[in-house]
């Protein structure tokens, strides 16, 4: 029987190349999300991770149907606001979106692994480790799944559950495009420093690496017999990372500062 997996998100970007490595690879596929994937051999579910049940309900329908070996949750949601002027309601829905989605999806997929083991990708940024400016509640989030993949890990190895959290840098997809950013009013007084960092970040991100790699990543920690709990992508990506681990605090914030042009 072949490996098969549901990809949370698989319609764009890096879950849509995700979706295509999989099935070009023998792998039976289900996508869940709100707009379809339109590659012909994957199989499609329509849900909203940030509407309650409906994408674990789709993951437990596909784990009956076609087994599960392996989740794939790349859903993901980003704003632009100051954390003065932030609403609740957008940042409740990143969180959503972006957390809370992906905590729904490993739920429903645990209790279907448990009988002969999986693996479990979430898909974090670089920015869980580093601050991206105006986007806190996205950093805040992707560090949140960093944790959790941590933890997760811990619990569920005595049943051949792994869980890695797999962290992009700047990834070149139209995410940079379907960023909220909050108005010049909404904004106030921080306007002309969101207007400038929003710019670097989408420049950043067109700049960086090709959603493509990011897939190839993920499949090599599926194919991986002890996958790492934490995958950065890209040598340089994982430079920055660790060189901002070992920098004092207040020098990684100035770096951050400049980086976005304030």
């Amino acid at each position: 029987m072949r490996p098969s997996a549901v990809v949370v998100g698989g319609s764009s970007g890096i879950g849509y190349e995700t979706c295509v490595r999989l099935v070009n690879r023998g792998w039976a596929v289900t996508n869940i999300s709100r707009t379809a994937c339109n590659n012909a051999k994957v199989v499609n579910i329509c849900a909203d991770v940030a509407h309650g049940t409906e994408a674990a309900e789709a993951i437990r329908s596909s784990a009956e149907r076609h087994g599960l070996s392996a989740l794939i949750y790349c859903a993901g949601y980003s704003m632009a606001a100051p954390i003065e002027h932030a609403r609740e309601s957008d940042y409740k829905y990143l969180f959503e979106v972006n957390f809370f989605g992906a905590l729904r999806a490993m739920q429903a997929a645990i209790p279907h692994m448990k009988k002969k083991g999986g693996k479990i990708v979430l898909v974090g940024s670089l920015g869980g480790d580093v601050p991206i400016l105006f986007d806190a509640f996205y950093s805040s989030s992707k560090a949140a799944l960093e944790m959790l993949a941590r933890e997760a890990n811990a619990e569920l190895n005595r049943y051949n559950i792994r869980v890695t959290a797999v962290l992009p840098g700047g990834t070149a997809t139209n995410f940079s495009f379907k960023r909220k950013v909050y108005t010049e009013e909404e904004n106030g007084a921080y306007s002309r420093s969101v207007n400038r960092a929003v710019a670097a970040l989408a420049n950043m991100e067109q700049s960086g690496m090709k959603p493509s790699r990011v897939a190839e990543d993920i499949y090599k920690t599926l194919m991986s017999d002890r996958p790492p709990i934490i995958k950065t992508c890209g040598a340089m990506n994982t430079a920055k990372r660790l060189a901002t681990r070992m920098m004092p605090e207040k020098l990684t914030l100035y770096i951050d500062e400049r980086m976005f042009h304030q």
